[in-house]
């Protein structure tokens, strides 16, 4: 199978160490957050996550709603994406995930007709169905 896009992102020191992308456009630090006893102060793997799923699934929206009669723009959604880590029981961590949306211009029912479908096309969503607890709610304004 042809992947559509891909991406090389390469990470030294682990959490507190650096990320940086094959084509330069991303190259950041990290740092351990202090809630997890570390020195705070830079981005972390969570936060990474966080700040890719919101944006994906965001487009998820947009792309559910291109050839509807109400197609959602960009500047009509926002997502707040929460990513939390707990331990799973046997020694390692799990991600809990909630996903915030806010739709502009249509009602509750439809707003929430559209975040379900986006969820099952947004990749982020896919590949964390069944691994990983994702809480959606929706609003409109």
């Amino acid at each position: 199978m042809n992947a559509l896009y891909s991406t090389v992102v390469m990470a030294t020191g682990g959490r507190n160490g650096t990320v940086k992308s094959d084509d330069g456009l991303l190259e950041i630090g990290l740092a351990m957050p202090s809630g997890l006893g570390g020195k705070g102060g830079a981005t972390n793997p969570e936060q990474l996550f966080a700040a890719g799923y919101a944006a994906c699934f965001g487009n998820a929206v947009i792309h559910v709603t291109r050839n509807k009669d109400r197609a959602i723009k960009d500047e009509d959604v926002e997502v707040a994406a929460t990513v939390g880590l707990t331990p799973n029981g046997s020694g390692g961590f799990a991600l809990v995930v909630a996903l915030n949306v806010t739709l502009t211009g249509v009602d509750q029912a439809t707003a929430e007709a559209i975040v379900e479908q986006a969820h099952q096309v947004c990749p982020y969503s896919n590949a964390t169905r069944g691994n990983i607890d994702v809480a959606l709610s929706v609003k409109t304004r």
